[in-house]
């Protein structure tokens, strides 16, 4: 990640507090603002996900999230309390790496709240992790860059919901040897509504997190700017990643097992072991 400037720093520095033992943290309802969530359902949205992703990561959600009530005045004069957190600088990490990449400042804090890359905390973590935390894990990867992906093809001019179905399919039939989506689906005995991507094992969310990241860099590089082009260069990285997947010996996405569990279903339990308050 690139350097901060001054400026930038100065962003998070200004809502950093140190409490009586010379510990840092940052209040939730504070960062809000910094990161441009202006609803704090929202915000609090990414604050649950980001808790999940450190209790995957084998950490205290009580030690990295303590909650706090803070008494605030209505607009009738009233008084109640609200909650908010003090954030560990690795809670703010989390934060920033579950939340929303398109937005500018959302780069600039995983930069200023960076523990270690991304990378580092995937090869220290990855080995540790049960087949339901892995599935966790990369899900959480795959909704960030699939923002990005999305992204890129409305630069290239893809902007119905029918044409953008047409680029997924596009990446799909690349990568599961000419099947769609709806095809997908069908394979795994999926009902009408239920995401693909909840109903797939780590290895096979790997293998679509690879192509949708090699997407979504092959296109801004080229500045792919028609639906076409678009289309053409995600099913030509699917092809690669199949291609690659075949080299190694792998098996095929589609002859992958069917978790019986999805992920809204793991993220249902996880949230439930976490018990954060409400709102």
């Amino acid at each position: 990640m690139n350097e901060l400037s001054m400026q930038q720093k100065k962003l998070f520095d200004d809502i950093r507090h140190i409490d009586e033992n010379g510990n840092e943290f940052w209040y939730a309802r504070e960062l809000q603002p910094v990161l441009h969530y202006a609803k704090w359902e929202n915000f609090h949205k990414v604050i649950k996900t980001a808790m999940i992703a450190c209790k995957i990561s084998k950490q205290s959600v009580e030690e990295q999230f303590p909650e706090v009530r803070k008494l605030f005045v209505v607009n009738n004069g009233a008084k109640r309390y609200q909650i908010d957190y003090k954030l560990t600088r690795y809670a703010c990490y989390l934060i920033v790496m579950n939340g929303d990449p398109r937005k500018e400042v959302i780069a600039l804090g995983q930069t200023y709240f960076a523990v270690k890359t991304r990378s580092q905390e995937l090869a220290e973590l990855f080995d540790r992790l049960s087949e339901d935390e892995k599935r966790l894990f990369i899900r959480g990867d795959i909704r960030q860059k699939n923002m990005l992906l999305a992204e890129a093809a409305h630069k290239a001019g893809i902007i119905t919901q029918k044409e953008y179905a047409t680029f997924q399919d596009a990446g799909y039939r690349g990568l599961y040897g000419g099947m769609t989506g709806r095809d997908i689906a069908e394979h795994k005995g999926l009902s009408e509504g239920e995401e693909i991507l909840d109903y797939m094992g780590g290895t096979e969310l790997a293998a679509n997190l690879f192509r949708i990241t090699q997407t979504e860099e092959k296109m801004r590089r080229e500045k792919t700017d028609t639906p076409e082009k678009a289309n053409a260069a995600h099913y030509e990285v699917g092809t690669i990643v199949r291609e690659a997947i075949a080299r190694a010996g792998g098996t095929m996405p589609e002859e992958l097992p069917t978790p019986e569990k999805s992920i809204k279903q793991l993220e249902s339990e996880q949230r439930k072991e976490i018990k954060p308050k409400k709102d």
